[in-house]
């Protein structure tokens, strides 16, 4: 892995953390309805990375696959499950709940392709996950069900979101392009959810904290995020995605004022370790001779 991949990686990941800190908050003190984060988050982004590319944002993106009309599908359900999971989830283990499903998404993605995690990476996999099931199962801290379970869709639609992103050439112009129609499809849901009514609070800190979530833990991360994909495997980027929950669930504590759950730390190191496992890489044999014969 280079060091650009690297850097990459790491802004990544705090946008991405920043993104669950934002909702919570929003959602909590804000005050805000959780569809209509999505839809300020959506449109906010849509704004920011339609100036970056200008006329090419309407464009389709090329890829190098056939489904660029999937990419908004995906970020229009991830946004949808992600916003209304987190009415019922603190910041870390929304997070936790939501990379390790994917993880499963893109490594199961990978397997299917034809890569070969090989036996450390499996365990280490392996270990991430039992961690993740140590922190759903049932008990007096045990997250909400549902949702746990919206946020599995929504790990699910990102997991597929990535990997489709790893096809697109221009990252700027598609995912301003993914923004500007995930915005009509998730409209209809949104306001079927709220009952049709019109929002109101569209002048607090709420709303400040969706705008900050569209235009740069969404809009600028994603554009960061699709050009440090391209460097890294199905599995690798799954398996660094599980850095976030410990990233959000420390946000939450120091900006939120979130309790420190002793279920969530053991689960958050449980998880963590099996992450280092998974990104050890794959010894190769080495097959050239040092000292050729005469």
């Amino acid at each position: 892995m280079s060091l650009k991949t690297i850097v990459l990686t790491c802004l990544a990941m705090t946008a991405f953390a920043a993104n669950s800190i934002f909702c919570r908050f929003a959602l909590g003190e804000g005050g805000m309805d959780a569809g209509i984060f999505a839809l300020i988050r959506l449109v906010s982004g849509a704004i920011v990375l339609g100036i970056l590319s200008g006329r090419h944002a309407f464009r389709q993106p090329v890829t190098d696959g056939d489904k660029p009309w999937a990419m908004p599908l995906m970020l229009a359900l991830y946004a949808l499950f992600f916003s209304y999971a987190y009415v019922n989830l603190s910041t870390g283990t929304g997070a936790l709940i939501l990379f390790c499903a994917v993880q499963t998404t893109m490594i199961t993605a990978g397997v299917l392709a034809g890569e070969r995690p090989g036996l450390v990476r499996i365990l280490g996999m392996a270990t991430a996950l039992m961690g993740l099931i140590y922190l759903v199962s049932p008990g007096l801290s045990a997250p909400s069900p549902l949702g746990a379970f919206l946020m599995t869709l929504a790990g699910i639609s990102w997991g597929i979101y990535s990997l489709l992103g790893k096809q697109v050439r221009n990252p700027i112009a598609a995912t301003a392009f993914n923004f500007i129609w995930a915005v009509p499809l998730v409209i209809a849901p949104i306001f079927f959810l709220s009952g049709f009514t019109l929002p109101t609070n569209l002048d607090g800190s709420g709303f400040w904290a969706a705008i900050l979530s569209g235009t740069l833990a969404s809009g600028i991360g994603y554009v960061i995020w699709y050009a440090a994909i391209k460097g890294l495997s199905p599995g690798r980027a799954a398996s660094v995605q599980l850095t976030v929950p410990v990233i959000a669930a420390v946000g939450g504590i120091l900006f939120l004022a979130e309790p420190v759950s002793l279920r969530l730390f053991i689960s958050s190191a449980v998880i963590l370790s099996g992450v280092g496992l998974a990104l050890v890489p794959k010894k190769r044999k080495n097959f050239t001779q040092k000292h050729k014969k005469i």
